[in-house]
């Protein structure tokens, strides 16, 4: 049976892969510095159920501080969610969390991995930031990349280090261009997390720019069915993979079926666009389709209409 390490996996997209594997009875080695980007008790609560498996076993360390040589002796897929998020704190004093976290970081585990032959595959979560204000939309994989915050710089940089030590010493890399993923668990820091307890809570709900702006919103089992694929298909060596939801929508959009999931008013407060976000993403996911076989399952509403229970239950 099929051992995995998945790194970040007290976080909203680690957590719900580990519950995946281990359904399938899969060993799973979980690795999480539980820092303080957001309250590490919403991360103890993401990894409980994992933890009730025999198969699992945590590592509560910085990614900096592991043996990665001895860790992936007997190893046949990294997946690698570990990663300082969001785009507008990676301005400023913050800025080195982001390159030792996210650069620093995917270096030390491909450096262990040219010394481990058994490694199948090594699954880096990348990030539709790369793209930045992208030219064509659907944004195509073929597209230059264009970050333009600092946050899609150092995402960027690492899933370059991962083709360079696939091209040099055929460590089996790819990579999950995932475009704004949301569901049952996400981040407080997230756009849908935010809106849905500021409705819960009866309280305004803050928009950064004119609300016109569109994102492809992509749900959480979609990107784990994505990951599943990429770490079976021998295809998805050496190829990076857009990972979105099918369909691009507009802010106000997502606001007004917000309303008709909650059955609540929302109260839009718009301010200043914030530095360094796009105006608009859309993932061209054919090669996706074509190689990995993915296929977005949840619509917006089903997707919300999670989201929303689970807040309630949260909250």
């Amino acid at each position: 049976m099929s051992k995995s390490i998945i790194t970040g996996v007290a976080g909203f997209i680690g957590s719900h892969l580990a519950e995946s594997l281990l359904a399938q009875g899969q060993t799973v080695i979980g690795i999480d510095q539980f820092n303080d980007y957001y309250d590490p008790q919403l991360k103890r609560a993401n990894v409980a159920k994992a933890l009730e498996f025999p198969n699992f076993q945590l590592i509560e360390a910085n990614i900096l501080d592991l043996d990665w040589r001895n860790l992936l002796q007997d190893v046949d897929v990294v997946f690698h969610q570990a990663a300082q998020a969001g785009v507008r704190a990676s301005w400023g004093q913050t800025f080195s969390y982001y390159t030792e976290r996210n650069i620093n970081a995917t270096q030390v585990i491909l450096e262990a991995a040219k010394e481990a032959p058994q490694l199948n595959r090594f699954v880096y979560a990348s990030s539709s930031s790369i793209y930045g204000n992208a030219e064509r939309l659907p944004t195509p994989e073929s597209t230059c990349p264009q970050p333009i915050s600092p946050y899609g710089i150092t995402k960027l940089a690492a899933e370059q280090l991962c083709w360079q030590y696939y091209q040099c010493f055929n460590v089996p890399a790819t990579a999950l261009r995932y475009f704004t993923v949301y569901g049952p668990r996400q981040r407080p820091d997230m756009a849908f997390h935010k809106f849905l307890k500021a409705v819960y809570q009866n309280e305004p709900i803050t928009i950064y720019g004119d609300g016109k702006q569109t994102r492809d919103f992509t749900f959480i089992s979609d990107a784990i069915a994505a990951n599943l694929a990429a770490a079976e298909v021998p295809e998805a060596v050496g190829e990076p993979f857009n990972i979105g939801g099918g369909s691009r929508v507009a802010l106000r959009d997502v606001l007004d079926k917000m309303e008709g999931v909650t059955g609540k008013p929302i109260q839009p407060q718009y301010v200043a666009r914030a530095k360094g976000d796009a105006r608009d993403t859309s993932a061209e996911i054919t090669k996706a389709k074509n190689l990995l076989g993915y296929q977005p399952q949840l619509d917006l509403w089903q997707g919300l209409t999670q989201q929303w229970e689970w807040i309630q239950a949260s909250y």
